[in-house]
């Protein structure tokens, strides 16, 4: 890591928590309520066929709590037109009172399925990457030139991935470069191994943004979390990294494993040494990572 990273002031943690239900309209209220009283920053919701829209489900959350801000983890951005985008962006800054954080992805490889159902072609990776690309240039343009609805607040752009082309997307584009993974090799055999991975790609991520990196938030996917106490899930794991041996699965830096204490110093030391503050984490390790929260604030 380049040694300018010592002059940059640390931001405060941020903490998501993805929201997943088939209930009405009380359950997704009470367990963004449950989320904030948990410390959490931010609860989300994803973008799939077959689960609740996005923007209702973030908005209903958004009336039950007060302080908690609400994001899309992530918009597939090749269902969407630009201009239509645009719209329920400004409308969901509006109607929370700008809590709103604006998360958006390329889509991945095994969202094929839904695009077939939606009648909508699919591209090939390097196409949807660039999709997305184009897609946030112009409600970028939009944006700056008198947009109605208006912006009444500003509205932090979110852009999560793991490969090269999409970080280097989110660099350009983005307030929050959310790192879905880091790449690591086969050979992956100890924690120091998982840093030294870790470091690599915030460098990687440090010269594809250049001059923007400073105003950067660094966000990292926690794709399992072992505290005592709680039991791990590791399906996230399996699903993303079909490679790696069960062994090697606990030396990934999204894997947190020890007492909530040593995972609070992991994640401090994340911070320090690479930048990295926003961590987001699916529903089910909720718990487990709130007792981190507990030990960092």
């Amino acid at each position: 890591m380049d040694d300018n990273r010592n002059d940059l002031t640390p931001r405060p943690f941020r903490f998501a928590v993805g929201i997943t239900s088939t209930g009405p309209r009380s359950e997704w209220q009470d367990r963004a309520r449950q989320a904030e009283d948990l410390g959490f920053d931010v609860v989300q919701v994803a973008d799939h066929l077959g689960m609740v829209s996005p923007f209702p489900a973030l908005i209903t959350m958004a009336e039950a709590t007060s302080r908690v801000r609400v994001g899309t983890m992530v918009l597939n951005s090749g269902f969407y037109r630009p201009a239509l985008l645009a719209r329920d962006v400004a409308s969901m800054g509006l109607l929370t009172d700008g809590r709103f954080d604006f998360g958006i992805g390329a889509g991945p490889d095994f969202a094929k399925p839904e695009f077939e159902v939606a009648g909508l072609p699919f591209p090939g990776g390097r196409q949807r990457i660039e999709n997305l690309a184009e897609s946030l240039g112009e409600i970028r343009k939009l944006f700056a030139n008198d947009h109605q609805p208006p912006l009444p607040h500003p509205i932090p752009v979110l852009v999560a991935g793991a490969g090269d082309r999409l970080i280097r997307v989110a660099a350009e584009y983005a307030d929050t470069v959310a790192m879905a993974g880091v790449p690591v090799g086969a050979d992956l055999d100890s924690d120091a191994a998982g840093v030294a991975a870790l470091a690599r790609r915030v460098e990687f991520v440090r010269e594809a943004a250049g001059e923007r990196f400073a105003d950067l938030e660094l966000g990292l996917t926690v794709q399992a979390i072992e505290v005592e106490g709680h039991e791990s899930d590791l399906g996230m794991v399996r699903r993303f990294n079909p490679g790696l041996t069960e062994e090697q699965y606990r030396y990934l830096p999204g894997v947190l494993h020890g007492t909530a204490r040593d995972i609070a110093d992991t994640l401090r030391h994340y911070r320090d040494e690479y930048s990295i503050t926003h961590y987001s984490v699916s529903e089910s390790r909720m718990s487990g990572l709130a007792e981190v929260i507990a030990e960092l604030r």
